[in-house]
């Protein structure tokens, strides 16, 4: 993985510093909270719907032992409200109705879509102390927040899946030190959000950012870009648009400037709604696309292309990411192959285990997806646990998924029966990698003050249901995606099932949309899903899905038919007989009182 330079250490220590005088003179009364808050957003903190949020940086989702050591510890000595604020909320909580709700827990990190980590509990007068804290393991909180370039996120087996191309790890380091503290974007109309892959199968779902970027290499094998603008999900979801089939590797930064200056300079500022650049690209068409290239040709020709990565400089950056020696003995043995006859190891080994460039290595899932937490949600135990078990078996590195959980990408063949059960003993071997209850959820109205509706108790419904491993086993494949508003935290518009919360009246809603992809082989092209109809209560929610996935059973073709050699998975049956049937399915499950439009 990256290592830190003494550069990357001074910065976050400088910032660090630099934020805690700023939250002295905010706390002193001499910085008011008008200008005190877009320098804490500068560095993750939100004030969420019941107490400060942080949200720290992950780039491109790596994560080493000693920075998850000090997330557990942050997650233990400072994610802890007083008794009164906590009684306080889970009161309000409660009184929403609808739907059997967790109570609200304390004392943990969440892992969310964009590889970052979350902490919504942490008092603000104690938010320096947890900076200086990461800080020391070269964490923070910058492009998490705000209208800024948010941190950029990528393949969770980049530089070892198997499929890849070209490693994108070096570029996003390149575009993430280009794009830290770049002044000219630091208040864009809106969010920007950035991700890379550099594999044949996209497993960043690049299509759905304001910027995807494909490593890829032309006919001559050399090494460029390929560039989508303007996807984003929210209100308006649409895909990105290709921009460029080819750009040298080497003009990458000069060409996302010409990029976002574009939309910098003609972004609506005037409609929150209309302000993202999907909008802009969607009305001006090829216009953008033109003024795209003049820009980059003014950049290059009368700015003198000052962007220009050479390879001294590519060359100093990818020495960065240093591959951890292959141990010696790593491929299993006769003595390691016999545990393959354990029937719940094997689930586990075909759920959670994927192949690694290395034969004698394989990258592995740990599952943050278990009943009483939310998806994503790890503990301070877990993470200190995790911690121990990055070290003892992946080299010490560890990957966050967009899908929220946590990868180790070094493990030996040779171990992996070891990790499993150690694993298993701390609640993080659930057999689910990619099936129904591997669902991504945002925090929703728990937590999030933006959310219209909870997502947390409608994930712990429908995956309470579905425990039965047997059970999952057979359904497949299939992703369910819950967002708590239009923001689209939780990918809704992506999932197979996506689940949206939705405020009508004062109360809670979901709407549920049908064969959304992310661009992954599973799920072909990216394209959002559509909706089933109006809005369902809370309560009706987790019978609609049950309805839906029993169509899926009624309709699928059978293993003898399929020229795979398997049963028909959720998303091939849907888009063979297309949505009519699932829509009968779930609006069957309404109770007697109507719906909301």
């Amino acid at each position: 993985m990256y290592q830190y330079t003494a550069f990357d250490s001074e910065f976050v220590k400088a910032r660090a510093a630099q934020y805690r005088d700023q939250l002295t003179r905010n706390l002193a009364g001499k910085l008011a909270d008008d200008d005190f808050r877009p320098l804490r957003l500068q560095n993750g903190w939100y004030v969420q719907r019941y107490a400060p949020m942080l949200r720290v940086a992950v780039p491109y989702g790596e994560l080493n032992s000693a920075q998850l050591r000090v997330l557990a510890q942050i997650a233990r000595d400072y994610d802890t409200p007083s008794a009164e604020l906590i009684e306080r909320a889970q009161t309000a909580q409660d009184k929403i109705g609808g739907i059997d709700a967790p109570s609200l827990v304390t004392n943990c990190g969440h892992f969310t879509t964009r590889q970052n980590v979350q902490f919504n509990w942490i008092p603000l007068d104690k938010s320096a102390d947890v900076m200086e804290l990461l800080a020391s393991v070269n964490l923070h909180g910058i492009q998490t927040s705000g209208n800024c370039i948010r941190n950029i996120t990528s393949d969770e087996r980049a530089g070892i899946a198997v499929d890849e191309e070209v490693d994108p790890r070096p570029y996003a380091e390149v575009l993430r030190q280009w794009s830290t503290l770049h002044p000219e974007f630091a208040y864009l109309p809106r969010k920007f959000k950035i991700a890379i892959t550099g594999a044949a199968e996209d497993r960043a779902a690049i299509e759905w950012h304001d910027i995807g970027l494909r490593v890829i290499r032309n006919d001559d094998g050399e090494v460029g870009f390929k560039i989508y603008v303007g996807g984003g999900m929210g209100r308006t979801p649409i895909t990105g648009t290709v921009i460029r089939e080819f750009l040298p590797w080497n003009q990458i930064i000069n060409y996302l400037e010409a990029v976002v200056r574009v939309y910098n300079g003609w972004g609506r500022r005037d409609n929150i709604y209309k302000a993202r650049i999907k909008i802009l690209v969607k009305a001006e068409g090829q216009r953008y696309f033109d003024e795209v290239e003049a820009e980059y040709q003014r950049i290059l020709e009368q700015d003198g292309a000052p962007h220009t990565i050479s390879q001294a400089e590519f060359d100093r950056v990818a020495a960065c990411f240093v591959e951890p020696p292959t141990p010696a003995n790593a491929q299993a043995t006769a003595d390691s192959n016999a545990n393959l006859n354990d029937a719940a190891f094997q689930r586990w080994l075909k759920q959670n285990v994927v192949p690694h460039k290395n034969p004698a290595l394989r990258a592995v899932s740990l599952s943050f997806k278990r009943l009483g937490l939310a998806p994503g949600d790890a503990t301070a135990e877990q993470l200190q646990a995790s911690a121990q078990l990055v070290a003892k078996y992946s080299r010490g590195e560890a990957r966050v998924t967009h899908s929220q959980n946590l990868v180790l990408p070094w493990v030996p063949e040779c171990q992996l029966f070891d990790l499993w059960q150690e694993a298993k003993a701390l609640g993080l071997a659930s057999p689910n990698i990619g099936l129904l209850n591997d669902m991504i959820a945002c925090p929703g109205g728990d937590y999030c003050a933006l959310a219209n509706a909870r997502a947390i108790p409608v994930a712990a419904a429908i995956s309470e249901r579905y425990q039965d491993l047997d059970e999952l086993d057979d359904l497949g494949p299939i992703d369910l995606h819950i967002s708590g508003c239009i923001n689209s935290c939780g990918h809704h518009h992506s999932g197979h099932i996506g689940i949206l919360g939705v405020d009508k009246d004062g109360k809670e809603w979901y709407q549920v949309t049908l064969g959304g992809s992310d661009g992954s082989d599973l799920s072909g092209p990216a394209g959002a899903g559509k909706v089933v109809g109006p809005s369902f209560s809370a309560a009706e929610v987790p019978e609609v899905i049950e309805a839906v996935i029993n169509k899926y059973l009624e309709l699928r073709a059978p293993t003898n038919n399929n020229p795979n050699g398997r049963a028909e998975y959720f998303i091939e049956t849907l888009r063979r007989v297309g949505q009519d049937s699932f829509k009968a399915a779930a609006n069957s499950a309404r109770h007697s009182e109507p719906a909301m439009a």
